[in-house]
């Protein structure tokens, strides 16, 4: 048995591959926090990156949103060469690094904040290029208004699982509508979609956090967190409709319901202030799902270890 999330140091994380990952998060039971977060808005702490404040309240795994993989821009770091992104970020934090891509289309001239570069698509060159900058997991999924359908990270799950599917952790599913209104409430995740998500190489299926999406229960959530593991596969519940930015006895209420729907891992999204959740919040849910000795230890451990 090797370790698990809740004891690994730095070291540790550097020499997991994707399958010590995958098995880390298991062992876990449920105490796995990955805290998404966006580089290219001014960081809270102005000369310290975003992903570091992250890590710094209790964050096990990183998730950077509109992340280009051929012109990352993120805000904080010291100076570096653009290939170097990513090992850098991993150096700063000790954690594991994932990233977005959405299998969408360029909009010439789109006003929506979230409008797809070259480098956020997800598609096996941009796939291929993320696993060479050293990207544990790539999370196929759609931010508001992109118009990303299930059918569309199906094949997106076929593609990148062709390219990178044995070194890289593919997670697959939505947060929210992502423009797609048939696709909105209890339809944004049906047991054929996990199904088909499966069958095609995710690794793990993301689903709305009960509370976080108009008709997410408690129930609905559980009874497809249950499907996946039936399936073999690791679950995320998500929370990406800015309620990371709530008071933090919400945030705990909805902690404690995605620990009762059995998920794997509990994701917070990035906009409680512009690019990050509360960072107080990052800690409540931490502490909410894995009390204070295991959110400590996170909080206070080396990258140096």
């Amino acid at each position: 048995m090797g370790k698990r999330v809740l004891n690994s140091f730095a070291s540790d994380f550097e020499k997991m591959d994707k399958q010590d990952l995958l098995r880390a998060i298991a062992e876990s039971e449920g105490r796995t926090i990955m805290t998404e977060c966006i580089g290219m808005f001014t960081p809270q702490c102005e000369d310290v990156s975003n992903a570091e404040l992250c890590a710094a309240f209790g964050s096990d795994f990183i998730l950077c949103n509109i992340f280009d993989v051929w012109n990352p821009d993120i805000k904080g770091l010291p100076d570096h060469k653009p290939e170097d992104t990513v090992r850098l970020m991993k150096s700063l934090t000790g954690l594991p690094l994932g990233i977005n891509l959405e299998p969408g289309k360029i909009v010439e001239g789109s006003d929506n904040p979230w409008a797809l570069t070259k480098g956020r698509i997800a598609n096996a060159e941009n796939a291929i290029r993320a696993r060479d900058m050293g990207v544990n997991l790539i999370l196929i999924t759609g931010n508001p208004g992109i118009g990303v359908t299930n059918e569309g990270i199906l094949n997106a799950i076929r593609e990148i699982k062709e390219a990178v599917g044995e070194d890289v952790i593919i997670a697959s599913g939505k947060m929210h509508a992502a423009g797609v209104a048939s696709e909105g409430a209890d339809a944004i995740l049906t047991m054929d979609d996990i199904d088909a998500f499966s069958e095609a190489g995710a690794d793990i299926i993301l689903l709305p956090a009960p509370g976080t999406v108009p008709g997410i229960t408690l129930e609905w959530a559980r009874e497809r967190v249950t499907h996946i593991h039936k399936l073999g596969k690791l679950s995320m519940t998500a929370i990406g409709t800015s309620q990371e930015g709530t008071d933090e006895e919400t945030i705990k209420q909805i902690a404690l319901l995605c620990k009762q729907t059995g998920t794997d891992l509990h994701h917070i999204g990035d906009s409680g202030h512009p690019g990050i959740a509360a960072p107080k919040n990052i800690m409540a849910y931490s502490i909410s799902i894995r009390g204070i000795r295991h959110t400590y230890h996170r909080m206070a451990a080396s990258v140096r270890r």
